[in-house]
């Protein structure tokens, strides 16, 4: 064994860092001063593409906008609305998509700890048995052996590790590390919308439930002015013409009811499949309420927020490192790879033996196996890569320009529909005093049925705006954080778990320093300490 082991070594240490030294001066695309720049590592390190982003907000010198102040984390919360919060709570702990995307995230961690054990010898396996051989009588060859029966008892362990001489293990470590981050910025572009969604839902519901109630308040308004016309046509003081009228007011004003209850049931049903729960009557829960109103201002921070905050950004960017490490293991195959293939063991006639000095076996095999016919699909698959890198990128881009037009249009939605509710304000209390007064001068006889008729209408409609207004401010709110990547946040706020996501070697890290895995997933945490020494450096 050891005559074994003193012969092979010192060959594959005189040939093999011969064919490495060829190997880079002839055949390679990386650079020997890269390579060794990149820690021993062919393929481009990855730096993250730059993206366009406008200095400020088109309307940052609105009044309603502080951009000089951070966007707010619990937005939601500016709504004042306890049962919202609650509401947020709840699909936070059962919303079903978000605990996919968490068994998602799982999987990709896994997926990142065997990626990490792939550093390791790739195959060991351990070898015990026994056999009985016996000698056929008719072999002739050597007569000696003719009918002879011997034992062989054997025991040990072979493995067969490829050595990572170029970086091809370390960059499937970088990608798959990547991929990870990329699951856990998915997770978080769950939550964002999930709890804008709840938002949304629950600000259709109070819209609808205010429509409802306005308008069963105004119909009993116009139920007095039926009563009223009715008493003065019997009395002989009008026609019948104003009765009608009146009918027709109140019919219409009760025939819209119907269609907004029908409204609040269906966002109520959604509410509930946002919070995992079959469909069911959420009177109980949400009660009764008023339309979540929005602040006069928003804290929204800076354009240049959205590449850090926006989980759908960060996710495509970490989806970039990814195809850029895979760039490295498809160059990585232009080279020679060395293997050491070896087996220890244990072989003896009588088992009592086994385990004696003597009895011990051994052997190191050292392969190199380099693919040189293959180098046109090498070639291709390294650019196939690459092209798909240069795809990912344009991307995450285009990905953030769309993050900053989606910011802009909550940002005009936001304005416009609070100043759209300003002047509804003013509209309906005009038409509410309108209705006073057409009614005190009806009794008095000195204005006729059909001004009436007119001025109620009037006052349902600008009702009906105003609530629509409210909403659509909120909804601006709503939609704006939203396109900030806000509320994902929360997470780190209420769990308490392990570490940030694995971080990567000149990457910008600093912005998964905190990120902390969803609540929940406890298997985040399990070999944290083993997993910090394999890092990539």
């Amino acid at each position: 064994m050891d005559w074994l082991f003193s012969l092979r070594l010192p060959l594959v240490g005189q040939i093999g860092w011969g064919v490495v030294v060829c190997a880079l001066a002839v055949s390679g695309c990386t650079p020997l001063r890269d390579y060794w720049d990149n820690g021993l590592k062919v393929g481009p390190d990855y730096f993250r593409p730059v993206p366009e982003v406008t200095g400020d907000w088109i309307d940052a010198d609105r009044e309603q906008i502080r951009s000089a102040s951070a966007a707010e984390v619990e937005w939601w919360e500016q709504f004042n609305d306890p049962v919202l919060g609650d509401l947020v709570n709840r699909a936070y702990e059962q919303n079903l998509p978000l605990r996919e995307a968490g068994f998602r995230v799982l999987a990709s961690r896994a997926a990142y700890n065997i990626a990490v054990g792939g550093f390791f010898p790739q195959s060991q396996s351990s070898l015990s048995g026994f056999n009985r051989y016996q000698i056929s009588d008719s072999l002739s060859t050597v007569p000696a052996l003719q009918g002879q029966t011997f034992s062989i008892w054997q025991t040990g362990f072979n493995l067969s590790w490829e050595l990572d001489l170029w970086g091809k293990i370390r960059r499937g470590i970088e990608s798959s590390a990547a991929s990870y981050q990329a699951s856990v910025e998915e997770y978080d572009g769950v939550l964002v919308t999930l709890i804008a969604d709840v938002a949304e839902r629950y600000t259709q519901v109070r819209v609808a439930q205010k429509q409802v109630a306005d308008l069963r308040r105004l119909a009993a308004i116009q139920r007095d002015s039926l009563q009223l016309a009715t008493d003065r046509f019997e009395g002989g003081a009008t026609g019948e013409l104003d009765v009608s009228q009146a009918r027709l007011n109140l019919a219409q004003t009760e025939a819209s009811i119907p269609g907004y209850e029908q409204q609040a049931r269906v966002a109520a049903n959604a509410l509930c499949v946002l919070l995992g729960i079959p469909a069911e009557d959420l009177a109980p829960l949400l009660g009764e309420g008023e339309i979540p109103v929005a602040p006069q201002r928003l804290a929204i921070g800076i354009p240049a927020d959205l590449v850090r905050r926006r989980p759908d950004v960060r996710q495509i960017e970490r989806l970039v490192a990814a195809q850029s490490a895979k760039i490295g293991v498809a160059e990585a195959d232009l080279y020679p790879a060395f293997s050491i293939n070896g087996y220890l063991g244990l072989y003896s006639n009588e088992l009592g033996e086994l385990f004696q000095t003597d009895s011990t076996f051994g052997f190191v095999a050292p392969v190199v196996d380099w693919k040189v016919l293959n180098y046109g699909r090498i070639l291709n698959n390294i650019r196939q890569q690459d092209a798909r890198f240069e795809a990912l990128a344009a991307r995450y881009q285009n990905t953030v320009l769309q993050a900053g037009r989606e910011a802009e249009d909550g940002i005009v939605t936001f304005i416009k529909a609070g100043e759209a509710t300003t002047k509804q304000r003013e509209a309906l209390a005009a038409a509410t005093r309108s209705v006073e007064l057409v009614q005190i001068q009806y009794k008095e006889g000195s204005a006729d049925f059909n001004r009436v008729f007119v001025v109620q209408k009037n006052q349902v409609e600008e009702q009906l705006r105003l609530n629509d207004n409210i909403g659509a401010t909120a909804s601006g709110m709503i939609q704006l954080y939203r396109a900030l990547g806000g509320g994902w946040e929360i997470r780190l706020r209420r769990d308490d778990c392990c570490d940030p996501t694995p971080a990567l070697h000149r990457v910008q890290c600093d912005d998964y320093l905190g990120k902390t895995p969803p609540r929940r997933f406890d298997a985040w945490c399990l070999w944290r300490e083993w997993l910090r020494g394999w890092k990539p450096r």
